[in-house]
């Protein structure tokens, strides 16, 4: 017998959650998972959840309390707590090559007076000056600038001019190729977006920054006109954040005052543009900002 949804669920919220899930069934059934695998995950998501937002004042939550919290059979808590796997690790590419960009992006150095990327010489061409190798190596020291660029070239994300300098083909790091990088992003990226979303949705104190401008009956020129203003306006905004983040990050590490780093957070700032459809399953046309 199927199960039903308690009738204390508001409506409105279940019509977001089949809403907000549409991509992400899309992106399922194009990949070859269907609804058995994608239960087991779920299952798992669940008891993790159960077990690290519903704390019960210090006590071990037992497989009773979480089975009751989330429906989840207790058999399969038992096995799913055991197997438990969470590991949501970066790729290689992208765990040193975010910081090297952050830090392309973030200086003054290596941008011009908009601040779009410089191309950068593999080796300075005077002492003390800005160049790629110079650049990785303020990262880390334990991996080879070539390495860096041969996997940046390989992936889209640079190129190599005439001069053979170095060139960063996008102001953001968005690899042309590379699924476990994409999905890297698509996990970290939709993930703090609906945080957000939730944290404000459930009254979590001070809410936090959620906006969005939408507007339907759109002709493809005017479409276009407004994606290309928002992404140059938007990559603005990202570069200012990027330039700011990074002061107060050495800042924040040369600090004296270690006790003040010892509840160290991490912020996550983006921007999205989504054109398509007028509608999506009836839904009505809506005007606004949000």
């Amino acid at each position: 017998m199927a199960e039903s949804i308690p009738p204390s669920v508001p409506k409105a919220l279940i019509s977001a959650l089949k809403r907000m899930f549409r991509p992400i069934i899309k992106l399922l059934v194009a990949k070859g998972i269907g609804l058995p695998a994608l239960i087991e995950v779920l299952k798992g998501i669940y008891i993790s959840v159960a077990q690290e937002e519903f704390p019960t004042n210090g006590r071990r939550t037992t497989d009773s309390r979480i089975s009751l919290l989330t429906g989840v059979h207790r058999k399969d808590v038992k096995r799913l707590r055991e197997d438990a796997d969470e590991s949501f690790v970066a790729p290689r590419s992208i765990g040193i090559g975010a910081m090297v960009i952050g830090r392309w992006l973030g200086s003054a150095r290596t941008t011009d007076l908009q601040g779009a990327p410089l191309p950068l010489p593999r080796h300075a061409d005077q002492p003390g000056g800005p160049s790629f190798d110079a650049l990785v190596e303020s990262v880390s020291t334990d991996v080879r600038p070539r390495a860096v660029l041969d996997e940046w070239l390989a992936l889209g994300i640079a190129r190599l001019d005439e001069k053979g300098r170095v060139v960063l083909n996008r102001a953001a790091f968005v690899p042309e190729k590379g699924l476990d990088e994409k999905a890297f992003y698509l996990g970290r990226n939709v993930h703090d977006h609906l945080a957000a979303s939730v944290h404000n949705v459930l009254g979590g104190g001070n809410p936090m920054l959620e906006r969005s401008v939408h507007y339907s009956g759109l002709t493809d020129e005017s479409v276009k006109t407004i994606a290309e203003t928002a992404e140059r306006l938007g990559m603005q905004a990202l570069l200012s954040i990027n330039r700011l983040a990074l002061e107060l990050a050495d800042k924040d590490k040369s600090t004296t005052d270690k006790s003040s780093l010892a509840g160290a957070k991490r912020v996550n700032f983006g921007l999205y543009l989504f054109h398509g459809a007028a509608t999506l399953n009836g839904e009505a046309k809506d005007d606004s900002a949000k």
